[in-house]
């Protein structure tokens, strides 16, 4: 039982590693879409201020184009924090289960345990009947030969 306890408390070990790093990827990717959402923000809010300012057609384009690209880097990285999240979600499920394992093993392990107990506690009662019954039988036959 031990062995197999100690099995599942390395397996659960592996399984909190894997979440963590599976938060922490989601982390970064969530980080780099914010990173690009802030950068398209600065280039909208630039390209509002050249629009008030002396007209620079080539940095207007320039910023328009700054802007789709953003906006496509958006879109694949959206998809990426979604892939990150659904790998998160599945780390989570593992850690999960094998906690219940872990703690299922462990459940098992105290109830073998208290069985042992149980039964050791028994064996030592019967012995201890079975010497007062001998001594109450010697002193019964001591006493009748008197």
């Amino acid at each position: 039982m031990e062995s197999i306890l100690k099995l599942k408390l390395k397996l659960e070990d592996q399984a909190k590693l894997a979440y963590a790093g599976a938060r922490n990827r989601l982390t970064i990717e969530e980080e780099k879409l914010s990173s690009m959402e802030n950068k398209k923000s600065s280039y909208e809010k630039e390209q509002r201020e050249q629009g008030m300012a002396k007209l620079n057609i080539k940095k207007m384009r320039q910023l328009s184009d700054a802007i789709e690209i953003m906006k496509i880097n958006i879109k694949q990285q959206t998809v990426v924090v979604k892939t990150a999240t659904q790998r998160l979600e599945i780390a989570r499920i593992r850690l999960n289960d094998a906690m219940i394992e872990r703690k299922t093993h462990d459940k098992l392990k105290e109830k073998a345990w208290q069985e042992y107990m149980m039964e050791a506690t028994a064996e030592e009662q019967k012995e201890i009947d079975e010497r007062n019954s001998f001594n109450y039988n010697s002193f019964l036959l001591y006493e009748e030969d008197r």
